[in-house]
């Protein structure tokens, strides 16, 4: 998502070396004025910039989401890896609505009460988004319902059930809400079908509440994890986290170790990106070179792979993870 610059001030860290009118500086390699904030909108390293989509497969899946009114997370929250994924079968759907019971800041989804509300329809929806796509992998993912008294598992299961049904061929990964959790609601999901159960840290324990609403939390995710792999062994669990919110390396290294110890499998890293001015600020534009460091350590802890870099999101690569997987590689 576009990065809204930041209007608070900011005093001068160390490393920050400013010019001599005092305006300018270079902070990680990126040009800043004084209050932090990119000199021209928009401006971030190379690193973060995105090729325009181009022919093929991409154009061919576009067409068929116009002309049938589909809604993708891929679209909605302006991917960087739309292009990349749409070409090789990969697409993200959200469900459960797109009203979301809690207000984590980093997240720019609307926050209230659904009160309940559900559309009957959205499981057949869905599947038949899936089979007009030819998608060969699918994530579901979805807003918080603590409104609901299962969070919304049924749901989440009659989803992945309808999709399997019409698209036997389609791989599933689930990127559920925590359900408060709830054991039940989690097995529920995690014996529906899919292949991949994914639950986010989003971040380091320490930043955990200053990022995420004060319902969700660093161990009870790593629990969800653990309830997952224990009522579907078979099934990958999978987090992600956000970088440059503050987190220092021995928090990333510690992270990676506790998602280990709870069994996970599959370890995604991204750049976080401020989606508005009311968001938490981007602390650092995190380098491509540390992002290869933090996969080779994940990789050495024995995860099936870390899949880690400037633009990636939890599901980037995912149906290239999971093939991989399944021909034992």
């Amino acid at each position: 998502m576009p990065e809204v610059p930041p209007p608070a001030k900011a005093s001068v860290r160390s490393g920050e070396k400013f010019s001599q009118d005092g305006v300018t500086a270079i902070k990680h390699g990126v040009k800043v004025q004084r209050n932090g904030t990119p000199v021209a909108r928009g401006e971030k390293p190379p690193w973060l910039r995105v090729s325009v989509p181009g022919a093929g497969r991409y154009v061919e899946v576009r067409q068929i989401v116009r002309e049938n009114r589909l809604a993708t997370v891929c679209e909605e929250s302006l991917c960087p890896n739309l292009a990349e994924c749409w070409s090789h079968g990969t697409a993200t759907l959200m469900i459960l609505g797109a009203v979301c019971t809690r207000a984590c800041r980093f997240c720019a989804v609307s926050t209230g009460n659904p009160q309940g509300r559900l559309d009957a329809d959205e499981p057949a929806h869905a599947a038949e988004a899936v089979r007009l796509m030819g998608l060969k992998y699918v994530v579901l993912t979805s807003v918080d319902r603590d409104d609901l008294s299962d969070g919304g598992a049924a749901h989440y299961a009659a989803c992945v059930h309808a999709i399997r049904a019409a698209s036997p061929e389609t791989a599933v990964e689930a990127l559920t809400p925590d359900f408060g959790g709830r054991q039940a609601a989690v097995a529920a999901v995690a014996t529906s079908g899919l292949q991949v159960y994914a639950q986010n840290l989003e971040t380091v324990r320490r930043l955990t509440h200053p990022v995420r609403d004060p319902r969700a939390g660093y161990e009870q995710t790593l629990d969800v994890l653990q309830m997952a792999k224990a009522a579907a062994p078979e099934v990958l669990t999978k987090t992600s986290l956000m970088l440059g919110l503050g987190e220092t390396d021995a928090e990333i290294e510690q992270t990676l170790a506790d998602a280990r110890a709870a069994d996970v499998d599959i370890v995604t890293f991204g750049q976080y990106l401020r989606p508005t001015a009311n968001h938490l600020p981007v602390e650092r534009y995190v380098p491509p070179e540390d992002f290869a460091r933090y996969r080779a350590w994940g990789l050495e802890m024995g995860f099936l792979e870390v899949v880690a870099g400037p633009l990636v999101r939890s599901s980037y690569r995912a149906e290239r993870v999971f093939a991989r997987n399944n021909a034992g590689l």
